[in-house]
C-alpha cells in the first residue's frame, strides 16, 4: 500500500519506496502539510512535526481558537482573505464580487492505478505498477463549490503526481481567477532554487541562486512554456549536488503560460506553487461545468541531483511517454533545412536521399518549403498542399521514391501558424488571433491561428490527415516558430477572453489527440522554433523534440546539459550539421559534433552532397557506432560528471550506463586547449564496483570501483600540426569482461 489513511484524524500518508508525503485535514476543515521528504514510519500522529507556536499581532481562525493562526500554518491548497496572506493556490470571484471562500473536507476516495485525464495530456499507469490515487474533495459553504485535490502516487520512481478539479453545483456562473495544480509548504529557506533560463539558441542554462524572503519565480506569458523559462525547476540544499544532498524537482505536464512559484515567508517557511500563470487567466466556471487543472510532478531525492534526474527520467519513460514509443529506438534521420532552405525539387531532394541511404541514414525528413507557392517565410503557412512547382508528380511520388530506398518519410508543419499571404487568410481572416483596431505584430512574417476556434482544428486535422495518408508519413516535424501577441478572439465572448491561453493550448491538444489516435504508427517531433515549447506536455504526444536551433557543438553542450536534468536524453533532437555553425560561425571538427550530437535522438542537418570522400566515410562509421549503441545513447541511465556551469566551464563530460550494468559510454568535451597541462583522470559513474571492464581498445581491464574512485588516466592532447584541438570530444565506451 502507498497510501495509508488514518480514519480517525483523517491523516493522509503517502509513501514512495523512499519518501513520504503527508498532510492532514485541520480545524477549519483545509487540509495542512505536515512532512514531504525521505520516508519515515506511519504512526497514528505526528505531532513534533506539527507543532506550532502563538505569535502575536496574528489573525486565528476565529475567537475559540486564537492559537490557529492561518499566516503560521504549512496549508496544502491555500486560498487567500482569511488570514494566510502568502500567495493562494487558488482565487474564485463570486457574483457579488467576493472572493473569499471556506473550503472543509468532505471526503476521500482511494482509487487503484492512474487513469489519464480527459482533454490534457496526462500521466498513467498501463502496466500495473503498484500505482495509488487518493482524491481529497473539499466544498464552499459559501458558494457550493467543489474542490477535489488528486495525488497519484507512483511508487518505484518516488514520483508524486498533484492536479485540482473545480466543480460548480450552484446555479449562478463562478469565476476562477487562479487555479495551480500544486502547493507545497516545506518548514525551512535554506535552499538554492536551480532554474533553466535563455531564450532562442540558448535554452536551458543552469541558474543556481540562494532562495531569499520574498517572491522569486519562472513564468511564462507566451502561450507557450517558452525559450526563456521553463516548468522544470529544483530546490536543492547549499550542499546538494549531483552525486550527493537531498534535492525536489517539480514540473508541469503542460505547454501554455505557467508559473513556478517560491515565496519565502517571515518565519522562513517556502511556499512552492506551480500550475497555469494566473496573470492573463480567467475562467467562467458556469454552473454544473468543471475545471481541470493540468498536472503537477513532485520528486524528491537525498542522493543527488543525477538520482533525481534518473527516477524522473524512468517515471516519464514509463508513465507518460506514448507507449507506442516509449521503448522505441528514434532512427538516424537527415533534415534538408540547412541544405538547400527553400531552393530545392525532387530531384534535388533525390541526390541526398542517395547518398543518405549510402551511409545508413534510416529516415529523409523534407522541411519547410514544400507547399503553397512558399519561395521564402513570407507565404503560404496554413495552405498545406503541395507545391506543384516542386513536386509536379505530387509528394506521393518522392515519398514512394524515399520509401523504396528502405527509408522512412518525415514532413514538416507549422500548424498553428498562418501567411496573410496564403489563401487561407483570404478565406478566414478572423481566424487570426489578434484584437479588435490594434496594429498586428507579425513575428517571423507570420501570425497564429485562433486553436481555440473548433473549425480550425478541424481545419487542419483534415489537410494534415490527407497529407499523412497521400504521402504515408512516418514522421511528422510540428513547429512552432513565434508567440502569440494582441491576444483576442473573435470568437469568445468579452468576458472570456482570458480564457484564450487556455483554450488555444487545449485547441492544440486536442489536434495532437485526433491525429495521434487516427495515426498511431507516425512519430511527432515537437518544435517551437528549437526549444520553445519543450515540455512534457509536448512529450505526451510527441516523444522526442527539436531541442535547440542552434546546432553548434560548444553550445550544445551547455543546452543538453541543462536540459538533462529535467529530461531524458531520448527526448532530445540533436543533430550533426555543417560548418561554419549556422547560428554561431564556430568551426568543431565532425568527430566533436558528432560526439556530442549521439547523447540524444542523433540526425544530421547538412548537404552531404558536397562533402569530401573522406567526411562522408567519417559519417558512414559515425552512423555505423550511433546504431550499435542507439538504444544505450537513448535509453541508458545518464550521468553528469563535469559541468559546463561550474568553474571556467572548459570541461563537460556525460555518460550513459546499460540498465545490467555491462555497458557504458562516456564523453569528455575540451572547449580549449592548454599549453603543458596537468595530469588528466576521469571518473566514471554508475558501474558495478566488483566488475571488470574494458575501455576502448585498452588493453588492460579494470574494476568498476577503481574507475569510479580512483579514476582513468587520459593522456593530454597533443597538438600534431594538422587540426587544432580545441574543441575536442572523447569517447571512452567501457565494455564488461
Amino acid at each position: 500500500m502507498s497510501i495509508h489513511v488514518n480514519e480517525a484524524n483523517l491523516t493522509f500518508h503517502l509513501q514512495t519506496d523512499h519518501t513520504s508525503y503527508i498532510f492532514q485535514i485541520m480545524k477549519n476543515g483545509e487540509a495542512g502539510q505536515i512532512y514531504y521528504g525521505p520516508r519515515i514510519h506511519v504512526q497514528p500522529t505526528y505531532q513534533n512535526l506539527m507543532s506550532q507556536e502563538w505569535r502575536d499581532a496574528t489573525p486565528s481562525l476565529n475567537e475559540e481558537n486564537p492559537n490557529f493562526q492561518p499566516a503560521t500554518i504549512k496549508a496544502e491548497y491555500a486560498s487567500l482573505g482569511k488570514g494566510d496572506f502568502r500567495q493562494p493556490a487558488f482565487q474564485v470571484t463570486q457574483a457579488n464580487g467576493s472572493r473569499i471562500t471556506e473550503l472543509t473536507y468532505d471526503h476521500y476516495q482511494l482509487l487503484t492505478g492512474k487513469q489519464r485525464l480527459a482533454n490534457l495530456p496526462s500521466t498513467f499507469d498501463d502496466t500495473d505498477d503498484d500505482t495509488q490515487t487518493l482524491v481529497v474533495s473539499f466544498n464552499d459553504r459559501i458558494t457550493g463549490l467543489a474542490l477535489g485535490l488528486n495525488y497519484s502516487i507512483f511508487p518505484h520512481q518516488d514520483v508524486i503526481v498533484k492536479s485540482a478539479k473545480f466543480t460548480n453545483p450552484s446555479s449562478e456562473k463562478l469565476v476562477l481567477n487562479r487555479v495551480l495544480s500544486s502547493q507545497l509548504d516545506l518548514p525551512d529557506a535554506n535552499y538554492d532554487l536551480i532554474q533553466f533560463s535563455g531564450t532562442w539558441a540558448r535554452e536551458r542554462h543552469l541558474y543556481r541562486h540562494p532562495l531569499r524572503s520574498g517572491m522569486q519565480s519562472i513564468s511564462s506569458l507566451r502561450m507557450a512554456s517558452s525559450h526563456q523559462q521553463n516548468p522544470f525547476m529544483m530546490l536543492a540544499r547549499p550542499q546538494t549536488t549531483d552525486e550527493q544532498g537531498a534535492v525536489f524537482g517539480f514540473n508541469l505536464v503542460y505547454s501554455g503560460n505557467f508559473l513556478d512559484a517560491v515565496e519565502v515567508d517571515q518565519y522562513s517557511t517556502s511556499r512552492i506553487l506551480t500550475g497555469i500563470n494566473p496573470d492573463e487567466f480567467g475562467w467562467n466556471l458556469a454552473p454544473q461545468a468543471t475545471f481541470q487543472t493540468p498536472e503537477a510532478i513532485l520528486s524528491y531525492t537525498s542522493a543527488g541531483m543525477n538520482q533525481l534526474s534518473q527516477q524522473m527520467a524512468s517515471f516519464y519513460q514509463q508513465h507518460l511517454v506514448n507507449p507506442r514509443f516509449a521503448h522505441e529506438e528514434r532512427p538516424v534521420l537527415i533534415n534538408n533545412w540547412e541544405a538547400t532552405y527553400f531552393d530545392f525539387n525532387e530531384a534535388k531532394l533525390m541526390t541526398i536521399v542517395n547518398q543518405a541511404k549510402r551511409l545508413g541514414i534510416e529516415m529523409f525528413v523534407l522541411d519547410d518549403g514544400w507547399f503553397g507557392h512558399r519561395d521564402d517565410d513570407t507565404t503560404s503557412l496554413g495552405d498545406w498542399f503541395v507545391d506543384q512547382r516542386k513536386f509536379p508528380d505530387g509528394i506521393e511520388h518522392f515519398s514512394q521514391a524515399v520509401h523504396q530506398q528502405g527509408m522512412k518519410f518525415g514532413l514538416w508543419f507549422e500548424p498553428e501558424m498562418i501567411s496573410v499571404d496564403s489563401d487561407l487568410y483570404q478565406q478566414h481572416p478572423d481566424w487570426l488571433i489578434h484584437a479588435p483596431k490594434s496594429t498586428p505584430t507579425p513575428g517571423r512574417h507570420q501570425f497564429v491561428l485562433d486553436m481555440a476556434r473548433p473549425e480550425v482544428v478541424d481545419y487542419l486535422f483534415k489537410l494534415m490527415s490527407q497529407m499523412i495518408e497521400s504521402a504515408n508519413l512516418d514522421y511528422i516535424k510540428w513547429d512552432m516558430n513565434r508567440y502569440a501577441t494582441e491576444m483576442f478572439s473573435s470568437r469568445l465572448t468579452s468576458d472570456q477572453q482570458l480564457e484564450l491561453p487556455h483554450r488555444y493550448i487545449l485547441g492544440v491538444y486536442q489536434l495532437y489527440v485526433r491525429l495521434t489516435q487516427a495515426y498511431p504508427n507516425v512519430l511527432f517531433e515537437s518544435c517551437a522554433s528549437g526549444g520553445g515549447r519543450f515540455d512534457l506536455g509536448m512529450m505526451y504526444y510527441a516523444p522526442q523534440a527539436w531541442t535547440s536551433d542552434d546546432t553548434d557543438a560548444a553550445e550544445r553542450l551547455l543546452i543538453q546539459f541543462g536540459t538533462s536534468y529535467g529530461y531524458p536524453q531520448a527526448m532530445m533532437g540533436a543533430h550533426v550539421s555543417a560548418v561554419p555553425n549556422d547560428q554561431m560561425g564556430r568551426i568543431t571538427s565532425l568527430k566533436t559534433r558528432g560526439a556530442v550530437a549521439f547523447f540524444g535522438d542523433l540526425g544530421y542537418e547538412l548537404d552531404i552532397t558536397k562533402m569530401a570522400p573522406t567526411e562522408l566515410d567519417q559519417v558512414k562509421k559515425q552512423v555505423a557506432f550511433y546504431k550499435r549503441y542507439r538504444q544505450l545513447f537513448q535509453f541508458g541511465k545518464f550521468y553528469r560528471i563535469d559541468s559546463p556551469f561550474v568553474g571556467d566551464g572548459n570541461v563537460t563530460s556525460w555518460q550513459v550506463v546499460s540498465d545490467d550494468q555491462k555497458q557504458a559510454i562516456a564523453a569528455r568535451y575540451q572547449l580549449l586547449n592548454h599549453p603543458n597541462a596537468p595530469y588528466t583522470r576521469f571518473y566514471f559513474k554508475g558501474l558495478r564496483p566488483n566488475q571488470r571492464y574494458q575501455i576502448n581498445d585498452d588493453p588492460s581491464t579494470y574494476y568498476g570501483d577503481e574507475l569510479m574512485n580512483a579514476g582513468y588516466f587520459v593522456p593530454t592532447i597533443l597538438a600534431d600540426g594538422q587540426a587544432s584541438k580545441d574543441f575536442y570530444a572523447q569517447l571512452f565506451v567501457v565494455t564488461a569482461i
